[in-house]
């Protein structure tokens, strides 16, 4: 009896451990895959060398266009910005006055006198910045949607799992069928509307977010 009793609450630990393993959210065009559209029903001829229902036409490349069709995509994305500023301020003011010496006026101590201010301020300020990411990988994608000039709306994604982590590689936009080439391949930088992500799940990227104490603290205590 206490033996069932602890292999369900194991069973229940391990249920609650594994839905805490939530996968990483993603801005790439949905549906990241599609089937394509059935054809219809043609009657089957048998003993001929053509058959309507599963060929394709005998000079017809093999190039994505049609729902469902994959293509395969070689990332290479390399961008790097810098970005450099300064700027400096200068004010200055001065202010004097006096008193004037009229004879006949009551006052002749303060006759005479002068008094002057000046005042300045300075600010002087540099500030710069520089980012460099470079990814490179190939994935292949599913055509999910023909759109009315005939571009191709693409959308895939890899998962690869090493050890207790996980990765998540990927990859929508919008294809012109003109430029993929004969192998059915091309470059991300012809992929226009281009959202390319790599995201993990695992201890390595939990490891790498802040605690939900520590971000409570902070929503009050900035510094």
């Amino acid at each position: 009896m206490m033996s069932r009793v602890l292999s369900s609450l194991l069973l229940s630990v391990a249920a609650v451990l594994a839905g805490c393993q939530s996968v990483p959210p993603t801005n790439v065009h949905q549906p990241m895959t599609a089937r394509p559209a059935p054809k219809p029903d043609l009657a089957h001829n048998n003993g001929a060398i053509f058959n309507p229902v599963v060929s394709r036409s005998l000079f017809e490349d093999r190039r994505a266009r049609y729902v469902g069709d994959t293509l395969t995509i070689n990332i290479v994305e390399n961008t790097s910005a810098s970005t450099n500023s300064s700027s400096s301020a200068n004010r200055t003011s001065s202010l004097s006055a006096s008193v004037p010496t009229i004879t006949g006026l009551p006052g002749k101590n303060f006759q005479g006198l002068a008094a002057s201010a000046t005042t300045e301020n300075d600010f002087a300020g540099k500030g710069a910045a520089a980012a460099k990411n470079v990814f490179t990988g190939t994935i292949t994608v599913t055509v999910i949607e023909v759109l009315e000039n005939g571009n191709l709306l693409v959308s895939g994604e890899k998962q690869v799992a090493i050890g207790h982590g996980q990765e998540y590689i990927r990859l929508s936009g919008v294809v012109n069928p003109t430029f993929i080439s004969a192998t059915n391949t091309i470059a991300s930088s012809r992929v226009a509307d281009a959202r390319v992500e790599y995201k993990e799940s695992g201890y390595i990227s939990e490891a790498q977010v802040m605690g939900w104490l520590a971000r409570f603290f902070l929503s009050f205590m900035p510094f």
